[in-house]
């Protein structure tokens, strides 16, 4: 299928490793031109390279901390300068820590708010102006499973993401009548380091091994399995693609089945 987004322009966030560098890496492969964000300016400038050489487009890098929406505002007008317009916008900062209610203080709820809402927020209110102006463009949210259904030893991801997936569901209200799409990916367990990070935070607590906390938690996926980030980028550059124009305001779990809700 011809996704119809050869020659458009993306930025995502971050995109040195993990989901952010396998959707980068699935919109490249369709032709878009990239520009790539994250703390790690090595692992970037590496990523960069490998996508221009592979899939022939433009890749561009640059260092900076999502956390701070600063940061993440002047990363998406910087994008806007080299490219002249961003057409899709992928909003990717990883997750706030593992942990429970009685973990958190007030500035970690703080950190978490500007790491996972107001740096998406800022990203997208660098782009969103050019994309309404040329009636043609996409914002997706890399999210968790956790908005649908709340995840243990994740409170701070389970409250402030779905934060996320409220703006966003009326953000997508507001901008659908200029071709504009807004929706969230939301992903099960994905064979990620934020995957180990949190099992072998459960391990510590729990006194359980990792290795047996994830085969508890593969009992609960009915596919049996973990899942791959290359399918979370065949997702995102589905919903990048002109045939998901009438797709907007979703969250769509990405989960092996895992959550049990309805909608």
């Amino acid at each position: 299928m011809d996704l119809g987004i050869k020659d458009r322009t993306a930025l995502i966030g971050g995109a040195s490793r993990g989901l952010g560098l396998a959707v980068a890496q699935a919109l490249a492969a369709e032709g878009c031109h990239v520009a790539i964000c994250a703390r790690s300016a090595g692992q970037l400038e590496e990523a960069a390279e490998r996508i221009a050489q592979q899939h022939g487009v433009r890749a561009l890098w640059r260092a900076t901390d999502l956390g701070d929406g600063q940061s993440a505002h002047e990363t998406g007008l910087w994008a806007l300068e080299h490219f002249g317009a961003v057409d899709i916008l992928v909003n990717n900062n990883g997750g706030p820590p593992p942990g429970q209610w009685a973990d958190f203080d007030q500035e970690h709820w703080r950190a978490a708010v500007e790491k996972t809402l107001f740096s998406a927020q800022a990203m997208t209110r660098a782009v969103l102006p050019k994309m309404l102006e040329q009636n043609w463009g996409r914002v997706i949210n890399l999210t968790s499973i956790s908005v649908k259904q709340p995840l243990p030893g994740l409170m701070l991801s389970n409250a402030v993401r779905a934060a996320v997936v409220g703006w966003a569901k009326s953000l997508a209200d507001e901008v659908a009548p200029f071709g504009v799409t807004v929706n969230n990916v939301c992903p099960g367990w994905i064979l990620t380091q934020r995957v180990q990070d949190i099992l072998q935070a459960r391990s510590q607590a729990s006194g359980q091994s990792a290795e047996d906390i994830l085969a508890g938690v593969l009992e609960g996926i009915p596919a049996r399995r973990v899942g791959r980030p290359e399918e979370i980028g065949a997702l995102a550059a589905f919903l990048a693609s002109n045939q998901a124009a009438y797709i907007t305001g979703a969250s769509l779990a990405i989960d092996g089945g895992l959550c049990r809700a309805m909608l």
